[in-house]
């Protein structure tokens, strides 16, 4: 179980930083506070995974998320890629993103402990915002050319996790600054 909380604790976090990075630039106002929004409730997401999974490690849910090297997450090269500034590629991620989500979700929902599938039915009432977000973006983009060439080169890596993925040890510089620069800080 641990492996599989770590899984979508690490997917959450990267992602959600990944998210973060259209802040301020996205090519709609409205999406500027959108993807802030999912970016938010992402990394929250990624905390109470964290959380949940070091109570059994013995460690805490800092530790988990930034002490860790760039080659010890468990995330998916997906939600690795830095796509800033192509939002159709953006676009069919965060779409892939939360089918393959869902299903992870409806995982844990079902397992036999109920902190487990708690805090899963708590993440999945919270994510369906972001899966209608999703959809009515791929129902937009359809029949985008772009965007439908994304979705094709992007689907192979919703369940790759295999070697370190492209851009990870960058934005993990990025992610633990504060945390290796400040003795003690935490989350």
């Amino acid at each position: 179980m641990n492996e599989q909380l770590l899984e979508a604790a690490d997917d959450e976090l990267v992602v959600g930083w990944r998210d973060s990075e259209w802040t301020g630039i996205a090519p709609l106002l409205e999406e500027d506070v959108a993807f802030s929004s999912i970016a938010q409730n992402e990394i929250g997401h990624a905390r109470a995974l964290y959380e949940l999974a070091a109570r059994d490690l013995g460690t805490t849910a800092d530790e988990l998320a930034f002490d860790r090297a760039p080659g010890e997450y468990r995330c998916s090269t997906l939600v690795a890629l830095r796509l800033v500034p192509d939002w159709a590629r953006t676009i069919a991620r965060r779409y892939l993103y939360e089918q393959a989500d869902e299903r992870r979700l409806a995982a844990l929902k079902a397992s036999d402990d109920p902190e487990v599938a708690g805090l899963a039915a708590k993440i999945d009432r919270e994510e369906a915002y972001h899966r209608m977000h999703a959809q009515m973006w791929f129902d937009r983009l359809q029949d985008e050319p772009r965007f439908l060439e994304a979705l094709e080169k992007l689907r192979p890596l919703v369940d790759d996790r295999g070697e370190q993925p492209p851009g990870l040890a960058e934005l993990w510089e990025e992610m633990t600054s504060v945390r290796r620069s400040v003795a003690g800080a935490t989350w």
